[in-house]
C-alpha cells in the first residue's frame, strides 16, 4: 500500500490524559503526527482532535480502531485530502525596515493574500492563511530577508461529505 496523507478526525469528551493516550497510539507504531489541532467542536461538549498523518490506509484504519477504544472517544473518522476542505495558518515576524526598505517584502505579502497584524519600530507581523505549500512558499521567500519568528497552527478541516456524528449523538440522547 502506498503512503498519503490522512486527516483523522475524534470527537471526545473533554477529559485530562485523552492526548496522552491518544498520542501513544501513534507512537507505538512510529507513526509521526504531522499536525495536531484540538477545538470545540459544532456539538456541545463534545470536543475534536485533528490529527494529520502521512501513512498507509491500512495503519490509518488500524488506529482509528485504537482510538475508539478509549472509553471518552464517541467517535473518530478518517480522510483523505481530496474529502477535505483545509486550512493551516502562519505567523511570521520580521524586522520593521525591511517593509520599507525591500520592495519585494511588499509584493511578497501581495501576492501572497496576507495580512499586516501589526507594525512596531523593530518588528512586523504577517499572517497567512492556506495550504500547507502555500505557507512554505511564504516562509521559503521571505527566508532569505530574515525571519525573527515563526510559528503555524496545525490543520483546521471540515469534510465535504456530511459528518454523521450529529446524528449519532442524537440517536444515544434519544435512547
Amino acid at each position: 500500500m502506498e503512503k498519503q496523507w490522512f486527516t483523522i478526525s475524534v470527537y471526545s469528551e473533554n477529559h485530562v490524559g485523552l492526548l496522552h493516550r491518544i498520542s501513544g497510539i501513534f507512537l507505538k507504531r512510529h507513526i509521526n503526527i504531522e499536525s495536531l489541532n484540538v477545538s470545540k467542536s459544532e456539538i456541545d461538549d463534545v470536543s475534536k482532535f485533528t490529527i494529520v498523518v502521512y501513512t498507509t490506509e491500512r495503519w490509518t484504519t488500524h488506529i482509528v480502531a485504537q482510538i475508539e477504544k478509549q472509553v471518552e472517544v464517541i467517535k473518530a473518522y478518517y480522510h483523505t485530502d481530496d474529502e477535505t476542505i483545509y486550512q493551516e495558518s502562519a505567523l511570521f515576524k520580521i524586522a520593521s525596515h525591511l517593509l520599507f526598505d525591500e520592495r519585494q517584502i511588499q509584493n511578497i505579502i501581495k501576492d501572497s493574500h496576507s495580512q499586516i497584524v501589526t507594525v512596531s519600530r523593530d518588528f512586523f507581523v504577517l499572517a497567512k492563511t492556506g495550504r500547507r505549500h502555500e505557507i512554505d512558499q511564504m516562509y521559503q521567500e521571505l527566508e532569505p530577508f530574515g525571519i525573527m519568528q515563526f510559528v503555524r497552527s496545525g490543520r483546521i478541516t471540515v469534510t465535504k461529505a456530511e459528518m454523521p456524528i450529529s446524528a449519532l449523538l442524537e440517536k444515544f440522547q434519544h435512547a
